[in-house]
């Protein structure tokens, strides 16, 4: 039997060099996942901050006699 070695067990692609377009590409995704990351963290701050404004607020009562809208006079013609 003969004796396996890596060269033999496993296939080896030549990696083609990354492109400049390829480049721009990684970079754009970097920097659109970084402002995604950040946008959601501050999204998650503010929202954190507003449920806790909330829940330490207390409710607001109604006014209780709540009166009908005016309604204005039509315009007179002269």
């Amino acid at each position: 039997m003969t004796k396996l070695t890596k060269s033999d067990l496993f296939k080896v692609y030549d990696t083609k060099p990354e492109t400049a377009m390829d480049k721009t590409t990684r970079v754009v995704k970097q920097i659109v996942d970084e402002e995604t990351e950040r946008r959601d963290a501050k999204n998650f701050r503010l929202r954190k901050a507003r449920l806790e404004r909330e829940a330490n607020t207390p409710p607001v009562a109604k006014a209780s006699a709540a009166s009908k809208p005016r309604r204005m006079k039509p315009a007179s013609t002269r």
